[in-house]
């Protein structure tokens, strides 16, 4: 995840009862150990089951270097290797992997601060769902904006951004610590803080529709996607959220 610049979250209001967030620990568990154990000591594991929107549109595993376009004119090789079978996996595979220490450190933070209250809100079994289903739809807007992409997408940054959506309808007003400039603590509304984060990745997102599909490294459009998936769905869940995790419905 990014975050507006020089402002870390830290920590924020858990919600009293509904037990231990055993989904939420659970995910950061396998994100943490698929980097660890599969991705580090192999660049092919990182390569074959990331999500490639050509591969995903077309059906078909690519194989070998692929050339790519860059925005300044010039061109860059990238080594594809051979993925799941059916291709469409990397888009569970995917969801799980990350590309870099910082990269996954940033989105187990945010995951471990805004995950628990969301699921001591919908229970285990809703929130597994919830989370795969943003993911998913996360992955397809990152392939929608450019179908015939080779450039490979990875991160848990588009199922968590729904984790943020659910988080901001069902928990606004909850105080979110952050570190502001790294050298100071405060406490900001989670409005504030997830909704000034949303405000920039539609903002990168559109500015990066004349730039390329990504800017920076960063798929703004998985991070859109997902947000706006966890905004819908969580709008629907509110009838039903809380049955069967101890906690009580929030009103509509």
């Amino acid at each position: 995840m990014h975050t507006p610049v020089a402002m870390l979250p830290i920590g924020d209001e858990d919600q009293p009862g509904g037990g231990l967030p055993i989904v939420n620990l659970a995910i950061i568990a396998i994100n943490v150990l698929v980097f660890v154990l599969l991705q580090l000591p192999s660049d092919a594991f990182t390569a074959g089951f990331s999500a490639v929107p050509k591969e995903i549109t077309h059906g078909i595993d690519l194989v070998g270097p692929q050339t790519v376009a860059l925005p300044d004119g010039t061109s860059a090789v990238i080594d594809e290797a051979p993925g799941p079978n059916p291709i469409w996996l990397t888009l569970f595979t995917s969801m799980f992997m990350h590309g870099g220490w910082l990269h996954i450190g940033g989105n187990m933070l945010f995951l471990f601060i805004f995950g628990d209250n969301v699921e001591r809100l919908f229970g285990w079994l809703k929130y597994a769902a919830f989370y795969v289903v943003c993911g998913l739809i996360a992955a397809y807007a990152q392939i929608l904006s450019n179908p015939e992409s080779v450039i490979p997408s990875l991160g848990a940054s588009g199922a968590i951004s729904g984790v943020l959506a659910a988080y901001l309808v069902y928990f606004p007003q909850n105080r979110v610590r952050v570190l502001v400039g790294f050298r100071f603590v405060t406490q900001v509304p989670a409005i504030f803080m997830i909704g000034l984060w949303a405000l920039l990745q539609f903002v990168n997102g559109i500015g990066s529709i004349a730039v390329s599909e990504q800017t920076g490294g960063v798929a703004y459009w998985a991070h859109i996607g997902g947000f706006l998936a966890g905004l819908v769905i969580a709008f629907l869940l509110r009838p039903f959220v809380g049955r069967g995790s101890g906690e009580t419905p929030v009103p509509a």
